[in-house]
């Protein structure tokens, strides 16, 4: 990672502030995103190198701004190498309860805020004939699981846009690695949306017992280096419900109705 520029969106907390502060320790330079301004600058006071960071704040639902965005970006620092699409919204709310305006700012944020920044980052990489996009997806976007419908189906719609640039850009060696997180204890569930766009403002149980963000950092890190083309990182449930949802469906829509996801 010598000398390279990352760009990490959803750097104010959580896995994106984990990243940040473990990639700064490295020989590496840093553009951190997201809405909260002052967050991200806080971030930038725990990174080593903190004249090596630059803020660079954004709001992946206002898409239709993020092509002009990725120009400031690249300007930072002259390039760009990585991008870490880590920003998103999570979902707890039955499918007849979630009104449709929830279902479109979710999609707004998880799936076209992020391929807006990618679609914009793209002819830069093409130029340099490297690059590495890398999408924080979830284990939900293998499998979907009550009270997080339109969560899920963001995410699965990562996972099919993603594979068919993989296909489309080898031969401009750009490399796009797909993250599945399992739980991981995060603010995420308590900025989860409920049916009426409001959050949920507590966490869940599952999450309280997930993956500490840093020790799940580091392993994305190490998928990142390796270049792996999609990994799950989680416990040991979340990833059964991957492999029995892709060998063992009928098993897995039994067990689904009965998981407790909360």
């Amino acid at each position: 990672m010598n000398n390279q520029v990352i760009w990490i969106t959803g750097a104010s907390s959580g896995i994106g502030k984990s990243l940040a502060i473990a990639y700064s320790k490295g020989d590496v330079k840093l553009i951190l995103s997201s809405r909260n301004e002052e967050a991200l600058n806080e971030v930038r006071s725990l990174c080593k190198n903190p004249d090596n960071v630059k803020v660079l704040p954004l709001d992946l639902e206002q898409y239709e701004t993020l092509t002009t965005k990725t120009t400031e970006a690249i300007k930072l620092f002259s390039k760009i190498d990585l991008l870490i699409n880590n920003g998103g919204i999570s979902q707890r709310s039955l499918i007849r309860e979630t009104s449709l305006e929830v279902d479109q700012r979710i999609m707004a944020i998880n799936y076209l805020g992020n391929i807006a920044l990618t679609k914009a980052l793209l002819p830069h990489f093409i130029k340099n004939q490297k690059g590495h996009f890398v999408v924080t997806s979830s284990v939900v976007g293998k499998f979907g699981t009550p009270l997080r419908s339109s969560y899920s189906a963001s995410k699965h719609a990562l996972h099919g846009f993603y594979d068919a640039l993989r296909a489309e850009h080898f031969k401009d060696k750009i490399t796009v690695s797909l993250v599945c997180p399992g739980f991981v204890a995060t603010e995420v569930s308590k900025n989860a949306l409920v049916g009426d766009g409001s959050k949920q403002g507590a966490r869940d149980t599952a999450t309280e017992k997930g993956m500490h963000p840093d020790r799940f950092a580091k392993l994305m890190i190490k998928a990142i280096k390796n270049k792996k083309a999609e990994v799950y990182i989680g416990g040991a449930k979340e990833k059964v419900g991957v492999y029995a949802r892709r060998y063992l469906p009928t098993l897995y829509y039994r067990l689904v109705r009965k998981w407790n996801v909360t």
